[in-house]
């Protein structure tokens, strides 16, 4: 799993560290799907709760219509979706005040108590299988998962399918 560097020592391929975040997006979507499946949850809810939460952390409140372009799902389909979510207390519809027209989701404390039962245990045994890594190691480890983030998704782009098709007389 390895090659001989200029220096002699040995590193992963590329092929390898493809593998290897291959496995390890695996491993993460069966780990969401288990979550989904404890709470009846499609893995799309899975995925509109990961991004509303991310965008919770990042201060910008998430609108619907940011979840369907995210998403890639009509503006039906992505309502059917909230209603699924908010059914079982997992999203919020509010409205911020100053602007009534708008709607922001929001996840209850009910529902954030609940992901941390599912992801506080795996925060903790990264933090334990990462332990021996140093400031570094962790520089390097940061970096490498942000391009190979951003790589994904400049491919993924590519991959896009409009989600509805384009009718218009030709």
């Amino acid at each position: 799993m390895s090659r001989h560097t200029a220096g002699g020592e040995t590193a992963p391929t590329d092929l390898d560290l493809t593998r290897l975040l291959q496995t390890l997006t695996v491993e993460s979507d069966r780990y969401a799907e288990r979550f989904g499946a404890r709470h009846g949850l499609h893995r799309t809810d899975v995925n509109a709760l990961a991004l509303i939460l991310a965008a919770a952390r990042r201060g910008e409140p998430m609108s619907p219509t940011a979840l369907a372009k995210e998403l890639g799902l009509s503006p039906s389909a992505t309502t059917a979706l909230i209603d699924r979510l908010e059914a079982v207390g997992h999203v919020r519809r509010e409205r911020p005040a100053g602007d009534r027209r708008r709607v922001a989701l929001t996840v209850p404390e009910a529902g954030l108590a609940e992901g941390r039962k599912m992801f506080v245990p795996l925060a903790k045994a990264f933090a334990e299988s990462w332990a021996d890594f140093g400031p570094a190691e962790r520089e390097v480890i940061a970096r490498f998962l942000d391009v190979s983030t951003e790589a994904m998704r400049t491919v993924g782009a590519e991959w896009t399918a409009p989600h509805e098709p384009d009718h218009r007389r030709r």
